[in-house]
């Protein structure tokens, strides 16, 4: 059997987009040796994502190839017919998505969409599936592996959920996987237990993969070999650690260039510290699962507080309790001295403005039957009454402010988008409404790191010229280093830690904290086994 399992050569990509044939991908040569790790990086619209389901032989709608060759194991995707792309793909190809709430169908339970295509392609008996299942939720630590599966997607946290797709797409044990951004939505933590099943699952079954992502600490510990993106184009590609050590070109000393946004510490407040928003003895639950305990929490007006925790922990769930999403079984929430009524839609209109959200998933977010200027104009109508001329200029301003181009993305639908203008496209739409308090759900989590920190800047700025005061809500500790003024620290449904940035992130830390902080990942390829090695050898010893 050839050693070279995919090889892709000129490849060329188009998308439709007003009235005609643009290009995404102009003309990329890629090969995966059977059991090796590509770890494919750029920015958002580099088009990672259209050349990795490219992989499949397949585009999204509105997308064709135009060119070259896509060589699977010596059968040809490009010409192969439909019966045939069906009986590789789930089989020997699997994807697992950025957006696992997007993917899974929420109709079903777990265990059943697990076992789907191992049983429609004769790899196993659905009891067969059902065990194996069983056994890989456990491998990749998914919380009660034997139970879990029997829960419908909406029942598990997004991280879980991640964990959950991930197994599922290792089901057939194929030969190839495309990890699409697979550890955006979990926690530190999380991602270490993932990054570990994955890379053990891979050398395991010597399955090759194409690892897409922006978190360039991540694709250290994957890749053996890394290519570098930007604007359908390739810039460089070398082996992982040549790549890690040494990048040659300008754009990718770029990427490698460490964040190194700090947001000016907060001046104090000529009107005094008012309090915009208390929360106070919050209890909620999902069923009969108790999911908050006792919630006590204070935001301070022009503030910024970062709330982390682990997947499960309870972060977004407070969120939507703020936001009347979720109403609480004990407790409340008082906005600027006024107690808000539980269930959001029940609240006045003037305060559901002030009051905003921008969510984790912008997949499921956005209506993908809307034009962009339909998501934005909406509450520019329903709050402020905006119509005609007022209100297309209104959306132009904002499009700008989140630097996308108003004549190129007005018209066009979020599936003509990618990851990171999508998520832009949530926060111009909350800040349509002119809010005084915003919660950011994870807003940076599908941002590469040039564009994060672009949001990040933009935020700082647009807090000092409003007056806005942020909850965000992260497992990305740089984001809290970077913008929060307060951190929380949650665990199990509960705060377990509170106060100034600099007192909770300075030595010694709180046992979790000090979890959560070790957890994030570094620029070192021998991070991830050193860690690894290192919390073993301390398990062993108690």
């Amino acid at each position: 059997m050839s050693d070279i399992l995919l090889d892709m050569k000129n490849v060329a990509i188009e998308g439709y987009s007003d009235r005609q044939w643009k290009p995404i991908i102009k003309g990329v040569d890629l090969s995966l040796k059977r059991g090796e790790i590509l770890g494919l990086i750029g920015e958002s619209g580099a088009g990672k994502s259209t050349l990795g389901l490219a992989a499949m032989g397949y585009t999204k709608g509105g997308c064709r190839i135009s060119g070259g060759q896509i060589m699977f194991d010596g059968q040809d995707l490009t010409t192969a017919s439909r019966n045939s792309l069906r009986k590789l793909r789930g089989k020997r190809i699997a994807y697992v998505a950025q957006s696992a709430a997007s993917a899974f169908n929420p109709a079903f339970k777990l265990i059943n969409q697990y076992c789907e295509a191992p049983v429609q392609h004769g790899v196993m008996s659905k009891a067969q599936a059902q065990s194996d299942a069983v056994e890989l939720y456990r491998k990749i630590r998914l919380p009660d592996p034997d139970t879990i599966g029997f829960r419908y997607p909406h029942q598990v946290s997004g991280g879980q959920l991640q964990r959950a797709m991930t197994a599922m797409a290792m089901a057939c044990r194929p030969d190839l996987i495309i990890f699409d951004e697979p550890t955006t939505a979990l926690d530190v933590t999380t991602q270490i237990e993932v990054l570990a099943a994955i890379r053990d699952i891979v050398r395991e079954y010597n399955t090759a993969a194409i690892y897409i992502t922006h978190d360039l600490a991540v694709v250290a510990q994957m890749a053996d070999q890394i290519k570098v993106l930007l604007r359908g184009e390739e810039v460089e590609q070398a082996p992982a650690r040549e790549m890690l050590a040494n990048p040659q070109q300008t754009y990718t000393k770029s990427l490698w260039a460490v964040r190194d946004f700090r947001r000016a510490p907060r001046p104090p407040r000529e009107d005094g510290e008012s309090t915009l928003l208390d929360v106070k003895g919050m209890d909620a639950s999902y069923g009969t699962t108790k999911v908050l305990d006792n919630i006590n929490l204070t935001i301070k007006r022009g503030s910024t507080v970062a709330v982390v925790g682990e997947s499960g922990s309870g972060k977004s769930t407070l969120a939507r309790v703020i936001m009347g999403l979720l109403p609480p079984i004990e407790g409340e929430v008082i906005y600027d001295g006024v107690p808000l009524q539980k269930v959001g839609a029940k609240r006045a209109r003037g305060l559901q403005r002030h009051l905003q959200m921008i969510h984790q998933m912008a997949d499921t977010a956005l209506n993908p039957k809307q034009r962009i200027k339909d998501v934005i104009g909406r509450p520019l109508t329903f709050f402020l009454g905006l119509k005609g001329a007022a209100k297309e200029a209104r959306i132009r301003e904002l499009l700008t402010l989140i630097e996308l181009d108003p004549d190129v993305f007005m018209n066009r639908f979020p599936s003509e988008l990618s990851g990171g203008q999508k998520q832009r496209v949530c926060i111009a739409r909350a800040l349509a409404a002119e809010p005084d308090f915003i919660i950011c759900d994870e807003v940076t989590s599908a941002l590469d790191q040039l564009v994060a920190e672009g949001i990040l800047r933009l935020l700082d700025r647009l807090q000092r010229e409003l007056d806005l005061t942020y909850l965000f809500v992260t497992h990305d500790i740089a984001t809290v280093r970077s913008i929060a003024d307060d951190v929380v620290v949650m665990q199990n449904g509960k705060i377990v830690e509170q106060g100034p940035k600099d007192e909770i992130f300075a030595p010694p830390h709180a046992p979790y904290t000090e979890l959560l902080l070790s957890s994030v990942p570094e620029m070192d390829p021998d991070w991830l086994t050193d860690l690894l090695e290192e919390r073993m050898t301390a398990e062993q010893s108690q």
